[in-house]
């Protein structure tokens, strides 16, 4: 059989190794965008593999497909194997989606870095592969190579491209990722233990690893739990662990925060949907308390501190801190609703903070400043600008008939199933979102036009190209999401069968045969 998933994964690091060998311009010689037209081509090539991918997925069919297992360090039971379910499959279109997206949005981001046009398209398609590893990933310690490996390429995207303060931030992301790494290899080494002591012998599958963990004492389940939560809750961020993000955010290119919001931190709600549920179902029943505590105070703390930003790229931050509250909340209710809406949650979110993300720099680059103070009246000079602008706002305040829509919704249905309490103050959430979205718009686009916006030109075609599939994708996915849902569906309920749970039944009792006689 074909190696599907690590044709997906080496293509893009192909593509980043073609690209930072090509001839860099140097002295007077003219600019050539050979290193931007290489990169995009492979991402497209990328894009149609995991299409291929994701049209042969069998949504009937066994839960993880196009499986690869092979020996990899036999000492320590670790194994290079690969394999998606719905959920790693969604995730995967995501990150193959975004990625040409965000080079063609960025085309002229990279000249000004400290390390070229070349070594910036590079580093992109380095993280897109890797990304795609991660999601496919079937074994604990490849994951957690992977989930490191990540760190070089968004570190040095960060630090080698953006603000004046972007070393600052890419240090403070690498510190904070760093020591949820250490906690994770803490976790890590815990279950080469666990499963070494017994019959089988240590092994890193989590085929093999779940009936040895379900079946582990409480105490060393929940440490060896907590170890994978926190690095997750670092990476998707949480509120409190989230303090990194927004520095990050302010001081990287947009295409550079997109793939780090957008499909990076999906790791993190990913890895609690696939390695804290599935392989310590007791310790995730008996953190949820205060796990969805923490959820709907990320949800409530994100949107009140985004309201008052006075930084565009900041507030984005804070409303991504806002909307992971709702998709971790969504996982930790354990039932499907919630789970099938975080799923789709983080997929729709990926669309429309990358949406918000670029149009957001296409405005700031045609301003120089961030600061929403700075403008005012550009619905007037740039309609298009503005328009796709108010779109994307829209749809991520989750707008009836954009694709947040549903997500937000079935996260809500699944949380006032499992305790209203939690749902009451998340949907405050909701009446943040709209505050905060409607008034940075008011701001910025609507009233007189300040002198400095007056000469703004409006988007060009390429912006407009690398626009128009996310806007595209969300009205589509708004109204009708069965594409993704029939795909998530049957990994979720694999995942709540792991757990040990189900959803509950309706309280309402079913009719008599008299009752069904008198209705009918």
């Amino acid at each position: 059989m074909f190696p599907w998933l690590t044709a997906a994964l080496l293509l893009p690091i192909l593509g980043a190794v073609v690209v930072a060998l090509l001839p860099s311009p140097s002295g007077d010689q003219p600019r050539t965008d050979l290193p931007q037209k290489v990169a995009l081509g492979f991402s497209l090539l990328t894009l149609l593999l995991v299409a291929v991918i994701g049209v042969g997925f069998d949504v009937g069919g066994e839960r993880y497909q196009f499986t690869e297992t092979y020996t990899w360090i036999e000492s320590f039971g670790a194994h290079y194997a690969l394999g998606v379910d719905g959920i790693g499959l969604t995730l995967v279109i995501l990150t193959a989606i975004l990625t040409p997206v965000v080079i063609l949005a960025s085309w002229r981001d990279g000249d000004n870095g400290r390390w070229g046009v070349n070594s910036f398209f590079a580093w992109m398609l380095a993280l897109e592969g890797l990304a795609i590893g991660v999601f496919a990933a079937m074994d604990v310690f490849l994951f957690y190579v992977l989930f490191e490996a990540t760190l070089i390429p968004i570190y040095f995207l960060i630090g080698g491209f953006g603000g004046a303060r972007r070393s600052y931030a890419a240090v403070k992301f690498l510190l904070f990722s760093l020591l949820g790494g250490l906690l994770m290899l803490a976790s890590v080494v815990g279950l080469y233990v666990v499963s070494a002591s017994s019959e089988g012998g240590p092994t890193y599958l989590l085929t093999e690893l779940a009936p040895i963990t379900a079946s582990i004492d409480t105490v060393t389940g929940r440490w060896l739990f907590l170890g994978f939560f926190i690095a997750f809750a670092i990476k998707a961020p949480m509120f409190p662990v989230h303090t990194w993000l927004p520095d990050v955010a302010q001081e990287s290119t947009p295409g550079t925060s997109v793939l780090l919001v957008s499909i990076l931190d999906k790791i993190g709600t990913f890895g609690m949907l696939r390695f804290c549920l599935g392989l310590f179902p007791e310790a995730s029943q008996w953190a949820t308390p205060v796990v969805l505590v923490l959820a709907v105070a990320s949800v409530l703390y994100g949107g009140l501190v985004a309201i008052g930003q006075k930084s565009i790229p900041r507030l984005i931050a804070y409303t991504s801190v806002s909307h992971f509250g709702f998709i971790v909340m969504g996982i930790f209710v354990l039932n499907s609703y919630g789970q099938i809406g975080s799923t789709l949650y983080m997929f729709n979110h990926g669309l429309s903070t990358a949406a918000l993300f670029l149009v957001t720099g296409f405005l700031i680059n045609r301003r120089g400043s961030q600061l929403i103070g700075d403008f005012g009246g550009v619905e007037k000079v740039a309609p298009v600008l503005a328009g796709t602008f108010l779109v994307a706002g829209l749809s991520s305040l989750s707008l009836p008939g954009l694709s947040p829509f549903i997500s937000e919704f079935l996260v809500l249905v699944g949380t006032f199933t499992h305790n209203w309490w939690y749902a009451v103050f998340a949907v405050l959430g909701i009446v943040l979102a709209a505050l905060y979205i409607l008034l940075t718009y008011q701001r910025t686009m609507t009233g007189p036009t300040v002198e400095a916006v007056r000469g703004m030109r409006d988007l060009n075609l390429r912006e407009v190209g690398a626009l128009a599939p996310l806007l595209l994708l969300i009205v589509v996915l708004g109204f009708f999401p069965k594409p993704l849902t029939a795909i998530i569906d049957p990994a979720v309920g694999h995942t709540l069968e792991q757990v040990g749970v189900s959803d509950p039944q309706p309280d309402v009792p079913a009719p008599t045969a008299a009752e069904e006689e008198i209705n009918q």
